[in-house]
């Protein structure tokens, strides 16, 4: 198994394992959709394709705003999460959406087939973002949307994690949130591949949460450097390092309120 296919089989795991992933204590995830929702002009008729749909909490309303004339495509590579999203269309009654389980990052469409291509919360997980990019402007027709939301590289403690990464390891490793951290840096890839009428609106959130769950496992260390070849050599005494100076750094930040986390999000539209 090559470090991308262990990485993506990580990656199935850690999000088949959250089977209350709509209601996860201390997150915003259908308030996310809902902003993404409203950030892009939704009306009767559209085909719509939202990648990493997860359990459905874009591709679901947005079926239901593009009505019988439209159709919603969600592909996502996690059956435990399409298996929460198929109970939910099934109970509002859909006609007008499907559901395929595949990995989007090799899958493909015709050209220009969507007037939306949506992807909340994901896209800083493909290992190569330009290159989904590039798919997704080629499935959309001319003047339709790419819409997406991704972290700043302020959040999640990135930057502590690269800082003991580094210590441990000896040389820097990329962040997950590095590629689409700014609005700089969303803008130089949207334009990059060709995208014009570029927004991006910051919407700023943070919590408290308790130490314990913000320790650094093994799964978390791999998906925060998308399998980075580098960490397949780490020795289990490296990987002990690693845990136990991450979780000493995070203690000293901690306050009586807990530890607080940065989930601020970048809301990023542009047109092809």
């Amino acid at each position: 198994m090559t470090d991308r296919d262990s990485y993506k089989q990580q990656l199935r795991e850690f999000y088949g394992s959250r089977t209350t992933y709509d209601y996860e204590e201390g997150t915003r995830h259908p308030l996310d959709a809902k902003l993404l929702l409203e950030f892009v002009p939704l009306h009767s008729g559209q085909k719509i394709l939202d990648v990493a749909t997860g359990t459905g909490l874009v591709a679901i309303p947005a079926a239901q705003k593009v009505g019988s004339e439209g159709y919603v495509i969600g592909i996502d590579m996690t059956p435990e999460m399409l298996y929460q999203a198929r109970q939910k269309i099934a109970a509002a009654r859909l006609q007008n959406i499907e559901l395929i389980e595949a990995d989007a990052e090799y899958f493909n469409f015709s050209d220009s087939s969507f007037d939306i291509v949506f992807c909340c919360e994901a896209i800083v997980l493909f290992p190569d973002i330009i290159a989904v990019l590039k798919k997704w402007y080629r499935f959309l027709k001319p003047g339709g949307f790419v819409a997406f939301t991704c972290p700043p590289e302020t959040a999640y403690m990135a930057s502590l994690q690269q800082r003991i990464c580094t210590r441990v390891l000896g040389e820097s490793l990329p962040h997950i949130l590095e590629p689409l951290g700014t609005p700089e840096k969303c803008r130089n890839l949207l334009n990059q591949v060709g995208f014009r009428d570029i927004e991006i609106k910051i919407e700023p959130s943070g919590r408290y949460r308790p130490l314990r769950d913000n320790r650094l496992s093994w799964t978390a260390i791999n998906i925060n450097f998308k399998g980075n070849p580098l960490l397949s050599k780490l020795s289990q005494e490296q990987l002990n390092q690693l845990e136990v100076e991450y979780n000493t750094e995070i203690e000293k930040l901690a306050t009586d309120q807990n530890l607080w986390q940065d989930t601020t999000k970048l809301f990023v539209r542009a047109r092809k």
